[in-house]
């Protein structure tokens, strides 16, 4: 695992080998970071990354410049190697939580600019997390929520939904709370 760009850029991020967690290819985020650049102010932006798994996203973030970024995470194992990273890296910037992902939204009192969430593809409530973010009223106005999630799950009704893309088998649905599609 690489960091692609900012103040971390290039540097490698060795998993350990039994590490339970898909992490998100590098040509998918990379393409992910490439949308993100045109859209985002890093440095004026607050991100919380769901089901952080091996913390990729969540370092991007901060190395791309967000002063304010949360990682969720429940697995004890997956946890402690952000931390570890966290620490390596001297990111202050990031909060890593363990906690359930549907629990830290339910009782979470805080607003970002930045959502992604990467839950495992099998997950049996996936269909649910956009609903939760909205409901609990998560994403700032003008704020972006990405769900990355395999290609059996479709979220085009949903009534923030703004696009797909696709990645081999990655697919990125957005959703902007004051884009509403017809």
């Amino acid at each position: 695992m690489r960091i692609i760009s900012g103040k971390y850029k290039s540097r490698r991020i060795q998993l350990p080998s039994n590490f339970k967690a898909r992490p998100t290819t590098d040509m998918a985020r990379e393409s992910l970071f490439n949308i993100l650049n045109n859209i985002i102010d890093w440095e004026n932006t607050s991100a919380l990354d769901l089901f952080s798994g091996t913390g990729s996203i969540a370092i991007e973030f901060v190395s791309r410049g967000c002063p304010h970024v949360i990682s969720v995470e429940s697995d004890a194992r997956n946890h402690a190697f952000i931390q570890k990273l966290k620490e390596q890296l001297d990111a202050k910037e990031l909060l890593t939580i363990k906690a359930n992902a549907f629990s830290f939204i339910k009782s979470c009192n805080q607003t970002f600019d930045l959502i992604f969430a990467d839950p495992p593809y099998d997950l049996k409530d996936l269909e649910s997390i956009p609903s939760k973010i909205f409901e609990h009223e998560l994403l700032n106005d003008d704020g972006v929520f990405i769900l990355e999630h395999s290609k059996k799950n479709t979220f085009t009704e949903h009534p923030f939904f703004t696009e797909e893309r696709k990645y081999g088998s990655v697919h990125f649905s957005f959703f902007e709370k004051n884009s509403p599609t017809e």
